[in-house]
């Protein structure tokens, strides 16, 4: 097969990444360090259906998109994004569901002398099964260790790599020693891009129960305010009508003046006492209303002994 000249090689990734452009409303921005060919291969046939993997140079995607502006000026907003190791991954699906199954194809990988850690990494306690002779390259990476039946046993775990940290020679011949693949590689999302608006993945978390709390907190807020500084608003006028009928009954409580919101207050001043012997039946039904059930399960216990017994003995 003839492999086609470089100049028509460009214009046809100029032209598959425009028609993406214009056909997703939606793609994410992904790294793709540490991601092999393979991997990418296998993350390509997941995603099959669901979203299209475009990755390239990252001056042959800028000028794509500058080339683009006039058809969707909202484009530039990727420009200050596409830098280092990044691609786009496309879709029309739920934001969510394509986060969810770019996030599970990863794959675990050894920690290699040069490369910085992403995560912290933590060697276990354990019998490493390795021979004394290896007791100075423990000791050299303040490991406590002690002998059990002629191996080194690692008596208690031990933070051998932070994140962002670069890994050591020793840090890694010793995890590669003790089989400990520490690590696991995957595109990674670093922004989303959604109808003309960029934004970090952490958003896509954001549940509707967030929303209505942050909602709610702010209205509080707003109601609060209104009645410090004497300011109506829709926030504070409900409040505002409960403190003034507050307001009203108290005055008609000191007064002769009587409405009849204000005629049960009014009674319960006059006579305490009465409003006391209505409340006590009430709370004594409560408990009778309890008692009764458990009382009539006895009685019926009680019955059915009796009629099983019938005042005989078995050898009567």
């Amino acid at each position: 097969m003839v492999r086609e000249d470089k100049t028509s090689w460009k214009a046809a990734y100029f032209t598959k990444l425009t028609t993406l452009l214009d056909e997703y409303p939606k793609c994410f921005i992904v790294g793709a360090d540490n991601v092999g060919s393979k991997q990418m291969q296998e993350i390509r046939i997941a995603l099959r259906g669901q979203a299209v993997v475009m990755m390239g140079k990252n001056t042959m995607m800028r000028k794509a998109i500058r080339g683009h502006l006039e058809t969707n000026p909202d484009l530039e907003r990727l420009l200050p994004h596409i830098k280092q190791n990044v691609g786009f991954v496309f879709t029309n699906k739920e934001l969510l569901h394509v986060r969810d199954l770019l996030l599970a194809n990863k794959v675990k990988a050894p920690a290699k002398a040069g490369a910085l850690a992403p995560i912290d990494v933590i060697v276990p306690a354990q019998n490493t099964g390795m021979g004394p002779e290896k007791t100075s390259f423990f000791q050299a990476l303040a490991i406590p260790t002690k002998i059990t039946k002629g191996t080194i046993e690692i008596i208690k775990d031990v933070d051998i790599i932070k994140a962002g940290d670069r890994v050591g020679m020793s840090e890694a011949t010793l995890l590669n020693m003790l089989k400990i693949s520490p690590f696991s590689y995957g595109l990674v999302i670093h922004k989303v891009y959604d109808s003309g608006s960029v934004f970090a993945p952490e958003i896509l978390d954001i549940t509707d129960e967030d929303l209505l709390s942050k909602f709610s907190k702010g209205v509080a807020n707003v109601a609060a305010l209104s009645l410090a500084i004497k300011y109506p608003t829709v926030a504070s006028v409900p409040h505002s009508i409960v403190n003034g009928m507050k307001n009203l009954l108290a005055v008609a409580a000191a007064t002769e003046i009587t409405f009849k919101e204000a005629e049960t207050v009014k009674a319960f001043l006059a006579d305490p006492s009465a409003f006391a012997a209505a409340a006590a039946p009430a709370a004594a039904a409560a408990p009778a209303a309890e008692a009764a059930p458990a009382a009539a399960a006895k009685k019926e216990e009680s019955e059915s002994e009796e009629d099983d017994d019938m005042g005989f003995g078995l050898f009567d």
